[in-house]
């Protein structure tokens, strides 16, 4: 592995030099050049824009920030001509002198929003993003971070008819859905297998913007996956060892504009969006955008739906040039039935049950087991403000504030597999309530120490949640409410299943209430050292105190289980360029902790007693090649990750009841991903995951097995879209991607047996036709209408073929 790894690495290397030549070396002894920087109309950098040397017939592409440079030429007086489709061309007068480059400004009479819609029409490499103002907590070129990470951008999801952000995660190399969301109290979106480990989306331009249910995608400007463990800028309680996802939104602009989209699909699917975009004064000092949604789907199973509504308005205010600020909202409502979850029912082995594979289950794919008023609603309200002020052309402060408001109510409910293809239909009422505040003070530096550059960020963060649960059981504290047979062509109590059946119950069942607090306090600080202009060195530290205030039980008014903690969580990476701004060779490590709460230990005598345990641990290190060549048109990752997690609280082999803190998960493997636009019109993005994942030292039942949160070994994502860029056809394209995953086994236990989800490959295919004015797409998910399944110590069946069309106006 490693040799093919080096190779490829070389490999890149050369190419990318070759690509490289003549743009970033020194002119040629008797010969000058033109660096320059190009910018739209609102003063943001133009990135993928021709730049014509109208003597000599040549061109080059801006780059990231807009930048360009023409080499070796002759001395003399030269005319750069700029022209952007649809608006007012530019063009210069540049004299270059020998032995040097002459460096000039360029300014188009299009906005950002109005050149991003001509690149996609144009061609260029639409789905690639070179740069973040998230990941690292400071604007920073992907070239330059040592840590890895994946972008979904507006243009994947448009033309895929993305509605969620599960389907544009899709996309992500290395990311595979474990679980749907529940719409459960306290519970995010859905769950995902990210290096190993379990994560969900948490976080909504960098900081806490946790949703119930599946975040509607009418908003998402993109999605960042970050992998690994990311605590040192992001804490603990919305990370993952494996890493975390955050939703990059939309934000108002200099002009009116907007879109309106009506799609329509198979199982009654219905949804129309609206986006609506309008300065509010004539300077252009306040901006306002919204961004709707209404949305409803009827499950391909017999019984099941969703329906959501989503409002996010977003307002800006430029009071001068130093202060800023931006106050947003997102509402959602949820009512939708559970998806389909088969547990394992723990009184048998899987020998018992009598099949070890999800498709040798004699069970009939279109059954859901349950009606339509088993549904549950779930409510969010979201508010978000940012303030920038800017100090000196070195530093920004930043003050960010958010508060997460989610309630669920409803019926949940699940099955049991049991022998002889019978199950137990499983079901508890709940009524939850979630509040999160979050508030962050940062600031963010960009100078020089002699001749050092440092971009700099530090912080305080204050983090608090509250969740009130309510659990309603039936008669006896019980969730069974009945047994069928699965097998069963005409089962007579199929029906029986409902919310007449069960409100009976639930008044003679018992409920349990409880209120959980918590509070975080933290510090971080990270600086990027430019040693060189193309060496790079990244450290940075968290300090994170958590106050646990435990569990209130109103039933006997006593609060138990709080606790404090404090963690450290230190980072650091190297980037070595040898091609600059082509080719970034990077290496980091990264830590990650979970606060443990106290629990029952045993002393040398066999004696339980009450131990508070050190926090569990995670340290990652990764190492690869990054590429951004070609004139953007080709982009890229490789890696190799290596992570251990420490600490792990298991059960004591000598003394029942009794924990011990020494066990360990070790999880390693390799991600290439790449992203191109080999050809006008032609986009792809192709990536590989492979991820090997064990416990060690670990319980007698999962010691050296695979983890079932770590999800399939091997993942496989491409997509592949092509459109007309000039002709009669102009805008006219098809596209063809999908997913493979490998064998999972989604129970795997030494006692127990393991249970295996079938591998998988699953295919997609559009038509569209996307003009200036409007768009027209066809879309078919599940081409091969394949029966394949998901899981996480569970068997969840998925969706077969579902055929989407839509009528997309722009304004």
């Amino acid at each position: 592995m490693f040799k093919r790894l080096i190779t490829f690495i070389l490999l890149i290397i050369c190419a990318t030099s070759l690509s490289a030549k003549n743009i970033t070396d020194a002119p040629e002894p008797g010969k000058g050049g033109i660096k320059g920087v190009i910018t739209t109309s609102d003063k943001k950098s133009a990135e993928g824009v021709s730049i014509i040397v109208k003597e000599l017939n040549k061109s080059v592409l801006s780059e990231e920030g807009g930048d360009f440079s023409i080499n070796n030429l002759q001395p003399g007086t030269y005319t750069l001509f700029v022209s952007v489709p649809g608006f007012q061309p530019i063009s210069q007068t540049v004299t270059v002198e020998a032995g040097h480059f002459e460096e000039i400004q360029l300014q188009l009479s299009a906005s950002e929003k109005q050149l991003q819609e001509v690149v996609v029409s144009t061609g260029k490499n639409k789905f690639a993003n070179h740069s973040s103002d998230y990941v690292s907590k400071l604007p920073l070129k992907n070239l330059e971070n040592p840590q890895v990470y994946s972008t979904v951008t507006k243009a994947v999801m448009q033309e895929q008819l993305a509605t969620s952000q599960d389907d544009a995660l899709k996309n992500v190399t290395g990311l595979y859905r474990i679980w749907a969301s529940t719409g459960r109290g306290g519970d995010g979106g859905s769950y995902f297998a990210s290096r190993g480990f379990y994560t969900q989306s948490m976080f909504r331009d960098g900081i806490a913007g946790k949703v119930s249910g599946n975040a509607d995608a009418a908003n998402i400007e993109s999605i960042e996956s970050i992998k690994g463990p990311s605590a040192t800028l992001f804490g603990s309680a919305l990370t993952s060892y494996g890493g975390l996802v955050n939703r990059v939104t939309k934000s108002p602009y200099e002009t009116f504009g907007g879109e309106a989209t009506a799609t329509i699909g198979s199982y009654g699917l219905a949804r129309v969006t609206a986006d609506v975009n309008t300065p509010l004064n004539e300077d252009k000092t306040a901006l306002f955008r919204v961004n709707a949604a209404y949305t409803t789907q009827n499950s391909w199973q017999d019984y099941g739906f969703n329906k959501t509504i989503f409002l996010a308005p977003s307002l800006s205010l430029k009071v001068n040039d130093r202060l800023s600020f931006k106050v947003e909202a997102e509402f959602m409502n949820v009512k939708k039935t559970m998806e389909q979850t088969l547990y394992f029912d723990p009184s048998y082995t899987i020998d018992q049950l009598g099949v070890n594979r999800a498709d040798k289950l004699n069970f009939d794919f279109k059954q859901s087991f349950i009606s339509n008023d088993l549904a549950v609603t779930s409510n969010t309200a979201n508010f978000f403000a940012t303030m920038k002020y800017k100090i000196s052309d070195n530093w920004t402060t930043q003050t960010l504030v958010s508060s997460s408001n989610n309630t669920a109510s409803g019926p949940l409910n699940w099955f049991y597999l049991m022998p002889n293809n019978l199950m137990t239909r499983d079901v508890y009422n709940t009524d939850a309530t979630e509040s999160v505040i979050e508030a962050q003070q940062n600031i963010v530096g960009d100078f020089k120490i002699g001749n050092l550059r440092n971009r700099f960020v530090g912080g305080i963060d204050v983090y608090s949640s509250k969740l009130k649960n309510m659990y309603g059981y039936l008669p006896g504290g019980s969730w069974v409410f009945d047994t069928v047979n699965y097998s069963q062509p005409n089962n007579p109590n199929y029906s029986n299943f409902n919310l007449s059946s069960l409100n009976g119950l639930f008044a003679n069942g018992p409920e349990y209430k409880s209120v959980t607090s918590q509070n975080t306090y933290s510090a971080y600080a990270s600086d990027v050292l430019n040693i060189t202009d193309n060496f790079m060195a990244m450290a940075a530290l968290r300090v994170d105190r958590f106050d646990n205030k435990g569990t209130y039980d109103p039933n006997s008014n006593t609060t138990t289980g709080g606790y404090q903690q404090t963690a450290l969580a230190p980072k650091f990476g190297l980037v070595y360029q040898p091609v600059k701004d082509k080719v970034a060779l990077f290496a980091n490590y990264q830590s990650g902790f979970q606060n443990v709460a106290p629990g029952q230990t045993a002393d040398e005598n066999g004696n339980l007693m009450t131990t508070t345990f050190k926090p569990e641990e995670a340290r990652q290190y990764e190492g690869g090649v990054k590429v951004n060549t070609f004139g953007g048109r080709l982009t890229g990752t490789l890696s190799y990750y290596d992570i251990e997690v420490k600490n792990i609280v298991r059960s004591n082999p000598a003394v029942a009841n009794a924990s011990v803190q020494d066990g360990n998960q070790l999880s390693k493997g390799v991600e290439a991903e790449v992203i191109a636009n080999p050809l006008p019109g032609l986009n792809i993005i192709a990536g590989y995951a492979y991820n090997d994942s064990k416990m060690t030292n670990a319980d007698a039942s999962v010691n050296g097995r695979r983890p079932v949160t770590a999800g399939p070994k091997d993942l496989v994502n491409f997509y592949i879209s092509y459109h007309f860029t000039r002709g009669a056809v102009h805008g006219l394209g098809a596209s063809f991607g999908g997913n493979y995953a490998s064998e999972n086994a989604t129970y795997n236990y030494a006692d127990l047996g393991v249970f295996t989800l079938p591998s998988y490959t699953v295919l997609n295919a559009s038509v569209f036709y996307d003009q200036p004015k409007y768009r027209l797409t066809l879309k078919v998910d599940n081409l091969t209408n394949k029966e394949y399944f998901i899981g996480w110590t569970t068997v969840n069946p998925q969706m077969l073929r579902r055929v989407m069309a839509s009528v997309a106006v722009k304004f």
